[in-house]
């Protein structure tokens, strides 16, 4: 279970995910305040931040995409439905990366910022999904990769 690498590239998309709940995808900029954009909504920047928009669909499709990513790991004698449940958690991610950009277009374009909105300037980790997709491509080559070695094995009895 441990010692095959789709298993490293599932702890990897868990941990890019994890890390994601503590850390800001974007950085708005007002002419007044400075607000970041997490999974868990806008907030501001001030001591102690408060929650000015929440985006709870969010956090509950990372937290989704977290606890999938684990589960997967542990269904490694279900080759095949492990492979149909890594296509699910990468459809799940490319929903989050939907809805985060849906709720940046909204934050830019809502009526209370519009004539104040100044900048958003994305930060590095709002590349953590894109490298997600791309491990958990990986991983379902790689189960892929074991599920027809088996069955040529099996062929050779």
């Amino acid at each position: 279970m441990i010692q095959r690498i789709q298993t490293v590239y599932l702890l990897i998309v868990a941990g890019l995910f994890i890390a994601l709940m503590f850390l800001p995808l974007a950085v708005v900029q007002t002419s007044e305040v400075l607000y970041t954009f997490g999974v868990a909504g806008v907030s501001t920047t001030t001591q102690p931040p408060e929650l000015v928009y929440p985006t709870w669909a969010l956090m509950a499709i990372a937290a989704i995409i977290i606890l999938l990513s684990f589960a997967i790991i542990f269904m490694y004698k279900k080759r095949v439905l492990q492979m149909r449940m890594c296509v699910f958690n990468a459809l799940l991610t490319i929903g989050f990366c939907a809805l985060s950009g849906f709720y940046l277009w909204q934050i830019s374009n809502s009526p209370e910022l519009s004539e104040i909105l100044v900048r958003i300037s994305p930060r590095f980790w709002a590349s953590f999904p894109v490298i997600a997709l791309i491990l958990l491509y990986l991983a379902i080559r790689n189960i892929g990769a074991d599920e027809t070695l088996v069955r040529s094995l099996e062929r050779l009895r």
